[in-house]
């Protein structure tokens, strides 16, 4: 049975799970050549765009996610749930899977 969601915004991560969208790599070069689509790679960079409100340890108290909305972080190259909605493609991700919190 497949959903069709209409706006990523309808989706509500549940417990400790992330919603990221993949930051797309530069297309152009800085001399100014454009380089198609397939020989960009993947980066590991995404942006957070919901949270969960956080795990549940043993005793029923809740664990704090350790990102907020509009966080930068860093991703697995594999793994996570991967989401679509229209053409674009977005994952869902364990709290613990993020590898890191980018500061900028």
């Amino acid at each position: 049975m497949a959903t069709t969601l209409r706006s990523i915004k309808s989706l509500a991560p549940l417990l400790d799970r992330v919603l990221v969208q993949r930051i797309r790599a530069e297309t152009k070069t800085a001399s100014g050549i454009y380089l198609p689509e397939s020989t960009v790679e993947k980066l590991s960079e995404a942006k957070v765009l919901a949270v969960g409100p956080g795990g549940v340890d043993k005793d029923g108290k809740r664990i704090e996610m350790s990102v907020a909305p509009g966080d930068k972080v860093l991703i697995p190259p594999y793994g996570g749930s991967p989401v679509k909605v229209g053409d674009e493609e977005y994952t869902l991700y364990r709290d613990h899977e993020l590898l890191a919190k980018i500061n900028e």
